[in-house]
């Protein structure tokens, strides 16, 4: 599919990421006017509530954007999804006979504060990540080899959906437990071992039934849209409480998103498949589409007072071994109940190289091999005053399909007692 061509001008940019194929959906506010819904158009907004407001969309006998968040949408279901879908693109389309009504409604971006653009309800993180998940076992149990399970299920376990805040927000660095390996008794204080994992979020628009089971088919055409997930980590606190139940105060101290939701009709042309499976799956487990998408991905690291961020690494979200849709299959096999607006982390994103290691605990191998950054600083793990950026854009014939930055800088940690 070429560029869709608009009459917003900044849309037919081939760079810009905001192009009339792409029509992410976000939460906005201006001034001192209260959060609404918008769809982003260039460098423009439009104040969908208020297209609604006017008549210019309707797509039921009841409003949908009269609230600060889209999961109203999410619940009407894909019929309702493509409705709104196709009247956006003819309220924007070049040539369309409704510009003169429309224009009022655009507000530039560059003038309007993001917020987060759903009510998580919801949080599950997986360990879906081949790449990742051998290089966690080479540093921390000196071999590359998968546990047991990993070629069969993708592993994951349930996060804090009140953790989960939109690009922009800063992040204080945890307290906790840790204990050093030659220690008799565990101390307590601020995480020296802060991380990120840069990982994709897959956003349920339609629940499933308490109970029922899905297919990977069924759960593929749940997804409402994605977004880039930053998964703060940090290694010492989570080194020391993970066994055996697996990560808690490690991972619920933050996990940023970026502010606009990319539907899964938009990235339909960027597809990608699994890789080829080393274990075969069991039947529950296979679907007929294409499960991935070709997702270029980015971090940026930039310390307090550095002029300028540096790229730290670039993989893509085609390097994952399980799709969301495989992880939503199996998060519902048992019987569990998805809903609206739950969100789903791919795990962590990581290619062979380690240019493509997503994570500092990967890049730095554990603080061992610290790396350099553009601007002279060293690093092992996460530093006070360090913005960690993710970045993501897919690329067709003309045009970029992006997701605008996950940004997120640390702070130090507060106070206690």
């Amino acid at each position: 599919m070429p560029l869709l061509k608009s009459w917003v001008a900044s849309a037919n940019d081939a760079n810009h990421p905001f192009p009339l194929n792409n029509l992410p959906y976000g939460v906005f506010s201006t001034g001192e006017d209260d959060p609404r819904c918008g769809v982003a158009i260039g460098d423009m907004i439009l104040d969908i509530a208020a297209a609604e407001a006017e008549g210019l969309i309707a797509l039921t006998d009841y409003p949908l954007f009269d609230v600060p968040y889209w999961n109203d949408l999410m619940e009407e279901g894909p019929a309702v999804w493509a409705a709104l879908r196709e009247r956006l693109t003819a309220l924007l389309s070049k040539g369309s006979k409704e510009q003169e009504a429309i224009e009022p409604l655009l507000v530039p971006m560059a003038e309007a504060t993001l917020h987060m653009p759903l009510v998580v309800s919801e949080y599950t993180d997986f360990y879906a990540g081949k790449q990742h998940a051998q290089n966690m076992g080479a540093i921390l149990r000196g071999s590359p080899d998968l546990p047991a399970n990993w070629l069969h299920i993708p592993i994951g376990y349930n996060g804090r959906a009140s953790s989960v805040v939109v690009s922009g927000t800063p992040i204080h660095r945890p307290n906790g437990q840790t204990k050093a390996p030659d220690a008799e008794m565990p101390s307590f204080g601020p995480s020296k071992r802060l991380d990120i994992e840069l990982e994709m979020g897959a956003i349920v628009g339609t629940g499933s039934e308490f109970g029922q089971p899905i297919t990977v088919d069924e759960a593929d055409a749940m997804i409402f849209g994605y977004v880039l997930l930053n998964d703060w980590s940090a290694r010492d606190i989570q080194g020391w409480e993970y066994q055996p139940l697996g990560p808690f105060q490690g991972k619920a101290f933050g996990t940023s998103i970026s502010p606009w939701i990319v539907t899964a009709a938009a990235l339909e042309p960027f597809r990608a498949p699994t890789p080829p499976r080393e274990k075969q799956l069991l039947p529950y487990l296979k679907g007929s589409k294409d499960g991935l998408y070709d997702i270029e991905l980015e971090v940026l690291m930039q310390p307090e007072g550095a002029d300028r961020a540096s790229v730290i690494a670039k993989t893509n979200y085609s390097r994952m071994y399980y799709s969301a849709a495989e992880q939503l299959c199996h998060h519902a096999i048992g019987g569990c109940a998805m809903n609206a607006g739950d969100l789903l982390g791919s795990g962590t994103i990581s290619g062979p190289e380690r240019s493509e290691f997503g994570s500092l605990m990967e890049l730095s191998w554990a603080g061992r091999e610290p790396f350099t950054l553009e601007t002279g600083e060293t690093r092992g793990f996460i530093e006070d005053g360090d913005t960690l950026t993710l970045r993501g854009n897919a690329r067709g014939d003309g045009y970029t399909v992006g997701f605008g930055d996950c940004v997120g800088q640390i702070l130090p940690a507060k106070a206690w007692g």
